[in-house]
């Protein structure tokens, strides 16, 4: 009979991850289309993003994509998780340059013991670059649980 086992240890399962909605989302897709655009002085600009945690998760996944390329211009990418006390914690940031069609995976990072996750927070915003503007990307998370 053949073993299950590898190596006589046993097989651990793959983490269940599940999509999070983007907060505004019309509830139909977990992934966000976005274009680069200039900070306001008044008014809301088009840098951050939400995703609603409607449920305890072990760990948390944050995706990007690159839908167009602007040659050189450096994009500032940082990711939060937001908590039920009004606090948050910086999981990433870091300054990317990617060919179009490039995705990037950022995490897992691990849920924070004794704090209530409420939200995952994306933002890309445009530097100092003048190249910045009018880049698209794609952006979704996942919240995963078992891992």
């Amino acid at each position: 009979m053949a073993s299950c086992f590898a190596g006589g240890a046993p097989a651990q399962a793959a983490p269940l991850c599940t999509f999070l909605q983007p907060i505004g989302g019309n509830g139909t897709t977990p992934i966000v289309s976005k274009q680069v655009g200039r900070g306001k002085l008044i008014g809301r600009t088009n840098w951050n993003t939400d995703f609603i945690v409607d449920r305890p998760y072990d760990s948390y996944k944050f995706f990007f994509t690159a839908n167009s390329s602007s040659g050189s211009a450096q994009y500032p990418v940082t990711g939060y998780l937001k908590f039920s006390d009004g606090s948050n914690l910086q999981v990433f940031n870091e300054t990317m340059s990617p060919p179009l069609g490039t995705g990037r995976m950022f995490g897992p990072f691990p849920a924070i013991p004794g704090k209530q996750t409420s939200q995952a927070n994306f933002k890309i915003g445009a530097s100092d670059d003048p190249g910045a503007l009018g880049f698209s990307y794609r952006i979704s998370v996942q919240g995963c649980s078992g891992s």
